[in-house]
């Protein structure tokens, strides 16, 4: 019994930060709670105004939109970088901590330097200008069209090395010995790719799409410091939206519903998503 009590109080820890707190948020997302004053059930009250608004309507294809652009780019790009610094070059272990560096870089810092570079005064439309690209200049961060862009562009800067990761430890699993037989075989390198490689990534591509699907889902600090969810919300994402209507407009209880909101979301598609592939799996 007594490693049972040692571990007690680390349990009781674990279990009220993340079983009691959420369920706790969850409770005041019925309610009008302000963050100061008591709270008064308000039943669904929040959720119709939330569904009923046009600006958290927005929010969400903003988000579903990321999302998607996000798993499908990050994961095409980290599995071509992890096909590339497999086994062939003599530089593949500086490419690889090269490539992942940014991933353990801080997300903030990662955004303001990516702010710098998107201004309209900054490096990249001085590049533009001085290749003869004038017109394709542009205030990047401040036009409606191209915002939400933007931070896809550093989201996906700095979660490729993630899922060349996770792509590589795949690829270490697949024996040499397949791929010489059916190089022997006369099997091209496409055709290996897609008959022996790409289906023995399978468990690797169900953690790298869930991974990154919950991560675009969820996306906060880059938005926040990019474009703040400007200009007039074309990048605002249910994230932000949340954290503006709890810790600006003071709105506790609304901004809880946001939160139970995202986290269904997220809960149902990552759990969806990874239950196909892994349905998937076994079919190979």
């Amino acid at each position: 019994m007594v490693p049972w009590w040692l571990v007690l109080p680390g349990l009781a820890v674990a279990v009220g930060v993340h079983l009691l707190a959420p369920l706790a948020g969850g409770w005041y997302a019925f309610t009008d709670w302000n963050g100061v004053g008591t709270p008064t059930a308000v039943g669904f009250d929040n959720f119709r105004e939330i569904f009923g608004s046009a600006g958290t309507r927005t929010a969400l294809f903003n988000t579903l939109k990321l999302a998607a652009f996000f798993v499908v780019i990050v994961n095409v790009l980290g599995l071509a970088m992890a096909l590339a610094v497999n086994r062939v070059l003599k530089t593949r272990n500086f490419l690889r901590s090269i490539f992942f560096l940014p991933v353990a870089m801080s997300s903030l810092a990662i955004a303001f330097i990516w702010q710098y570079i998107f201004q309209f005064a900054g490096p990249l439309n001085q590049f533009l200008g001085a290749i003869g690209l004038e017109s394709w200049q542009r205030a990047w961060l401040a036009d409606p069209d191209w915002s939400i862009w933007t931070v896809l562009v550093v989201l996906i800067w700095q979660y490729a090395g993630l899922a060349m990761v996770l792509y590589l430890a795949g690829l270490q699993t697949i024996p040499d010995e397949l791929l010489e037989a059916a190089e022997v075989d006369g099997a091209s390198a496409l055709r290996r790719f897609r008959k022996i490689v790409f289906p023995l990534l399978a468990p690797a591509l169900t953690v790298s799409v869930t991974l990154m699907l919950v991560q675009g889902l969820r996306v906060f600090d880059q938005v926040l410091a990019l474009t703040g969810g400007g200009p007039a919300g074309a990048s605002e994402t249910l994230s932000t939206l949340m954290w503006k209507e709890t810790f600006v407009n003071g709105r506790f209880g609304y901004g809880a519903a946001l939160a139970l909101i995202l986290t269904l979301l997220v809960g149902a598609l990552s759990l969806t998503q990874a239950a196909v592939l892994r349905r998937r799996e076994r079919r190979i």
